[in-house]
């Protein structure tokens, strides 16, 4: 997504010094996630209880659906890799499961989440909240149903082939997470961390000053370059897979090309370097970060390699075993808009040249001609994932700003892994700060989404974060 740098300064110190607030943190939740002692018994051998099962599937498209993103048409022109879909599926002793679904997709709307969940509870059994469905936000890969809708001129033919892909990527969704459930087998689960530093808070920083910025040593805005890594290993001491994230947009590149953007290399590398390993990766809250400077197939390939290197380092290592037992929450919480618009502002938005914006509302007039109404609230889903003692998964729908993370990494602890982009692309979630300030992620931009309005209520993070503690509560009982 494009943006608009604005002002702001990071307030407080808390955040920016995640591990000394969770440090000092003791009883309540925090406590529950303390790490125990490193120990590198994750791979010994010794039977935990876990099973894991994983599975992949290609999804690079095979017709000209165009490439997603940059609010323009897009036709692509090639690959520089394929892209793909990945599950890891999780079952501990008492036959309680998890899957997690990463991908390589720009965005994945609700209209084809929600039918991917609704087939795997027929086919498979999982409730909503055993499945979370994530995406890279990479902006070298294709369009889905109606994530951003007005962004693109509308053809006809072209909207015939997103939706055939849509349709193709939700049947082939559930064939792969049924695919990871019949691979369950005993697994041992450790997690580690790892540290990369490209991610830039592009709020703070002009991107035509970055590079001067980085040599001279000045970059400013809050970051979170902690780069989490879960390995599942198998008894014989086989790597089955590697999962890590890292808080930062996918949009080195901008043009036709099929590409995994940064996390593409990245898993591309990995997955050379360990053979018959699955790599998976998540975007940790990377709403407000690009990869600075960018635009070029060299520097997306440097950051790749950056992010790989941190994992390898990561793996080098002790790792923390991840205890058997596995708890899953989920709920729903309504968004509200500041203002949902009206018919009159629509009309006179409608008038404007070509663009998203008047073709917004040309679309939004539709809706209401034909009996339609506005909602006042965006349906918002949030995720909680134990995982033994030791690990904690919180997942949030949208583009979420790094605030989140560091903030949850803050009140619950080592361990806490904060995930954006799950489930529904929406829109960015702007936390409070960001929100006061405004500017692309925080102000008036809610109608790129194709929502009936411009902004969110002021409330959002507390209703989030209020969310998310009830589900963190449910639980560690």
């Amino acid at each position: 997504m494009t943006h608009s740098p604005s002002r702001r300064r990071f307030l407080g110190q808390s955040l920016s010094a995640v591990g000394l607030a969770a440090a000092s943190l003791s009883g309540g939740l925090g406590g529950l996630f303390s790490l125990a002692p490193s120990t590198a018994a994750a791979d010994s051998g010794k039977a935990t209880g876990w099973k894991a099962g994983v599975a992949k599937a290609v999804i690079t498209p095979e017709k000209a659906v165009w490439l997603a993103g940059y609010g323009s048409k897009r036709p692509p022109d090639g690959k520089i890799h394929d892209l793909w879909m990945k599950a890891l599926a999780l079952e501990d002793d008492k036959g309680n499961k998890a899957v997690l679904i990463t991908s390589d997709f720009q965005g994945v709307p609700k209209i084809m989440s929600d039918p991917v969940f609704e087939q795997v509870k027929a086919k498979f059994g999982l409730e909503r909240k055993q499945i979370m469905f994530t995406f890279s936000h990479n902006h070298c890969g294709p369009r889905l149903g109606d994530d951003l809708i007005d962004y693109y001129p509308v053809e006809e033919d072209q909207e015939k082939l997103v939706e055939e892909y849509t349709q193709e990527m939700i049947v082939k969704a559930v064939a792969m997470v049924g695919d990871a459930l019949s691979k369950l087998a005993p697994a041992n689960l450790a997690q580690g961390q790892g540290k990369t530093t490209f991610a830039v808070n592009r709020r703070d920083n002009r991107e035509a000053d970055v590079p001067k910025l980085i040599e001279e040593g000045k970059l400013v805005g809050v970051t979170d370059h902690s780069v989490p890594v879960l390995t599942v290993t198998r008894p014989d001491g086989k790597l089955e897979a590697v999962l890590f994230g890292y808080a930062c947009h996918p949009t080195t590149l901008s043009f036709l090309t099929w590409c995994g953007d940064y996390p593409g290399f990245a898993q591309v590398e990995i997955e050379k370097n360990h053979p018959g390993t699955t790599a998976m990766f998540v975007n940790t809250c990377g709403g407000d970060q690009n990869p600075l400077p960018r635009r070029k197939v060299e520097l997306c390939e440097k950051y790749g390699h950056m992010l790989a290197t941190a994992v390898e380092e990561a793996l080098k290592k002790p790792l923390q075993p991840i205890s058997v037992g596995l708890k899953t929450a989920f709920a729903i919480v309504d968004l509200p808009y500041l203002h949902t618009v009206t018919r009159e502002e629509l009309v006179e938005v409608a008038k404007g040249p070509e663009g998203i914006r008047p073709r917004w509302a040309r679309r939004l007039i539709k809706k209401l001609d034909a009996g339609g109404k506005f909602e006042t609230a965006y349906p918002y889903p949030v995720h909680a994932w134990r995982l033994g003692k030791e690990m904690l998964v919180i997942g949030q729908g949208a583009e979420t700003v790094v605030d989140y993370a560091l903030r949850f990494k803050s009140e619950f602890g080592p361990g806490t892994w904060v995930m954006g982009y799950a489930d529904d692309m929406i829109s960015y979630s702007p936390s409070k700060r960001v929100w006061l300030e405004g500017g692309y992620e925080g102000g008036s931009n809610l109608f790129e989404y194709g929502r009936p309005a411009y902004r969110w209520h002021e409330s959002v993070e507390e209703l989030i974060a209020k969310t998310v503690h009830q589900l963190v509560k449910e639980v560690s009982e």
